[in-house]
């Protein structure tokens, strides 16, 4: 199993001093990537719901100063040599698919192949008029269709497509992604995402707090996971190829100790407990899980990620 931590693009860790730190040293205590969120701006106001709170509010701590989520990765990448770069999760529609395929092909290769794409269709209505995407209410169709012209641009010589939203033909990208195929993580949780992963991707990659789609239960994470599978045989893939990753924002005692069906809330409790459930959901086929360490220092993150890696990462 392989376990992540997040690279902070707001808040008081994301100035450039403290993040190259807590990157350079994350690597240096064994993490095996590390994750970088995607906002390009942040409306004043919000009325879109959050879709991963109960009160359908986005947190107060993702808003204030924030990085450009793919020149952030470029700029760790060149300060790092082994830990992986994860987009947790592109938003996809927020950058033209023939640029942003450009743009990560670039950066795998300078990175030397360690970018996984994580992404997922939006859900902050404020911010894709703002940055002038397709219609909001066509996301879905929108990601699905970059999807696949990025998959055109990164695996063919003479990539042509004729889509709604992407048209290109007689152009060549080049060089192509190191890795073949650049490996994409889709997030959420919903049918739509499911059958995102079926079509184009090399990974689930849901977080256990939705609301709609609870995962926070080991019982309820089975669940999902057979119905991804399930999903991903019907399209006639091997659901086995299907890498699981999953993202904790919140962990330990910072958790309730019930989960909404009356079980134990995945990851809550002690470290033995968060020991215990680790082990289970990687009996379950998931290979990856990232955390979310938010202390006010860099001094106090890196002392709690050490802990955390030593006491125990390293006992899973």
């Amino acid at each position: 199993m392989q376990f992540g931590f997040n690279a902070p693009a707001s808040g008081p860790l994301s100035p450039r001093d403290s993040l190259v730190r807590l990157a350079v040293e994350g690597e240096a205590l064994g993490y095996d990537y590390m994750t970088f969120s995607d906002h390009i701006v942040m409306p004043t106001d919000i009325d879109a719901k959050y879709p991963y709170s109960e009160t359908g509010e986005f947190p107060q701590g993702g808003r204030g100063d924030r990085h450009e989520q793919l020149i952030m990765m470029a700029y760790i990448a060149g300060k790092t040599s082994r830990a992986r770069l994860v987009a947790s999760v592109m938003v996809v529609p927020h950058r033209p698919a023939v640029v942003t395929a450009k743009m990560l092909a670039t950066l795998d290769v300078l990175s030397g192949g360690r970018v996984t794409l994580g992404i997922g269709a939006g859900w902050m209505r404020e911010e894709f008029e703002a940055v002038g995407t397709p219609p909001f209410a066509e996301r879905g169709a929108v990601t699905d269709e970059y999807l696949a012209a990025f998959r055109e641009l990164w695996t063919k010589d003479q990539p042509r497509f004729d889509g709604k939203y992407v048209k290109f033909a007689d152009i060549a990208l080049a060089p192509k992604p190191v890795q073949r195929p650049l490996p994409v993580w889709v997030g959420g949780e919903s049918p739509p995402a499911l059958r995102r992963v079926a079509r184009f991707a090399e990974g689930w990659y849901p977080i256990p707090n939705n609301p709609q789609h609870p995962l926070d239960s080991l019982p309820r994470l089975a669940a999902g996971i057979e119905r991804m599978r399930k999903v991903v045989a019907e399209a006639g893939r091997d659901p086995s190829r299907i890498q699981i990753a999953t993202r904790l924002q919140a962990f330990g005692h910072n958790l309730p100790a019930k989960a909404g069906d009356g079980q134990k809330r995945l990851f809550s409790g002690s470290d033995a407990e968060v020991i215990a459930d680790l082990r289970a959901v990687r009996d379950l086929g998931v290979g990856f899980a990232d955390f979310g360490f938010a202390g006010q220092t860099v001094d106090a993150t890196l002392a709690d990620m050490r802990r955390f890696r030593e006491e125990v990462l390293a006992r899973v």
